[in-house]
């Protein structure tokens, strides 16, 4: 069966041109070994019932939506990811990790089917927390989400050579805490890859050559249950028997985030599994969060964009003016900086990076509110303002 499962895959990748997505489902591929008369003889089967539970679960008329929490380490794309499923900026992005210190909503309204997406920080160990700043409530707020969705979306960054090969210990420690949620792998970057063989390869290995928790056999290694990389270290478990790989995952994507190649299929695909309730939300909002935290998150995730190292983690951003007036959004946000060395340093020659980080985030708001934005980004270092920058 795992054979004909991957070269069936294989198969698909062959055929499928500009990097479109791949859909891999172990029940369906094993399905695609049935004989041409069996898939004949289903296809003329009767449909069920009007009053039967299918039939209500695909009702035109019926409202239906999905939860969809996304985790995974920091920085593989997932902010990326969401804001081009949902086709809309909701969630902030930068080039550094942590930008997403907090779950973020995002919801994608198409017919009668709502789709909410759950935009969590970067697993991280304690060791990161206190590296980068973090908030002690960071490790927490995955969990919430993920709490509230019908099922996990994990991605991995395979243009990561050094990471690609593994599901990392946090990440293999919070599905072995969800494992009643079902879950699926999304492979992205694939842009990145130049030979297809590598992402079959990462297919078999991240999955433990298994889907919907089908086994490869009794005796295939599935590595230690429970704990992380560290208790086993400490347990004295050689590095080849560690747990990195995940067994139950349901299916595996092949995106690319930043380009968009296959995130329509995707959509469909989360569409169909979409359960008959009414919506959370109403149809024309994007996301739950106030105009205000939008503006501040996209203000401090353009300073880790613009500033180097360590810097802008030690920035405090801040709300001083928000208001709408004739379908203008005008703002201003204050960076507390905690030496006037790093205020010296945020303002630039004549201020001109200052004017530049503005002129971005501008961009940033206006795609987001899609509104005209006034905005202006003053600096403050031991309670004394000395400098602003506005964009309109």
């Amino acid at each position: 069966m795992r054979y004909n499962m991957f070269a069936s895959a294989f198969k698909l990748l062959s055929s499928t041109k500009n990097n479109r997505l791949l859909l891999i489902n172990g029940r369906s591929l094993s399905n695609a070994t049935q004989s041409d008369d069996t898939s004949s003889n289903n296809a003329q089967l009767p449909l069920p019932p009007q009053d039967s539970a299918k039939n209500i679960y695909k009702s035109e008329d019926q409202q239906r939506s999905l939860h969809i929490a996304v985790i995974g380490l920091p920085n593989v794309g997932k902010s990326t990811f969401i804001n081009n499923v949902i086709n809309h900026r909701v969630c902030p992005t930068s080039a550094k990790v942590h930008t997403t210190r907090k779950s973020n909503t995002a919801i994608c309204t198409t017919g009668q089917t709502q789709l909410v997406f759950y935009d969590t920080p970067g697993l991280v160990t304690q060791r990161e927390i206190r590296k980068h700043h973090l908030e002690q409530s960071f490790r927490s707020s995955y969990r919430h989400a993920i709490q509230h969705a019908d099922v996990i979306a994990v991605m991995q960054d395979v243009s990561n050579s050094w990471t690609r090969k593994e599901l990392h210990s946090t990440v293999l420690d919070t599905l072995k805490a969800y494992a009643n949620i079902p879950s699926f792998l999304v492979l992205n970057k694939i842009d990145a890859l130049k030979s297809k063989r590598v992402l079959l390869d990462l297919i078999k290995t991240l999955t433990n050559d298994t889907l919907s928790g089908q086994r490869a056999g009794k005796g295939a290694t599935r590595g230690i249950a429970g704990g992380d990389a560290t208790d086993q270290v400490a347990e004295g478990i050689p590095l080849n028997k560690r747990q990195t790989t995940w067994d139950h995952f349901d299916n595996v994507f092949l995106v690319s985030a930043m380009t968009g190649s296959g995130l329509n299929e995707l959509q469909n695909y989360l569409i169909g599994q979409a359960l008959p309730r009414q919506w959370r939300f109403a149809s024309d909002i994007h996301t739950d969060a106030s105009p205000e935290a939008l503006i501040v998150e996209s203000v401090r995730a353009r300073l880790l964009d613009y500033l180097p190292q360590e810097i802008p983690y030690n920035l405090k951003c801040e709300l001083e003016y928000y208001s709408l007036e004739k379908h203008v959004v005008y703002t201003s946000v204050q960076v507390q900086c905690p030496t006037e060395r790093i205020e010296r340093l945020i303002c630039g020659e004549s201020n001109g990076k200052l004017r530049q980080i503005t002129e971005r985030v501008t961009s940033d708001l206006v795609e987001m509110f899609g509104q005209a934005v006034s905005l202006t980004i003053s600096t403050v270092s031991k309670g004394r303002k000395s400098t602003s920058a506005d964009r309109s």
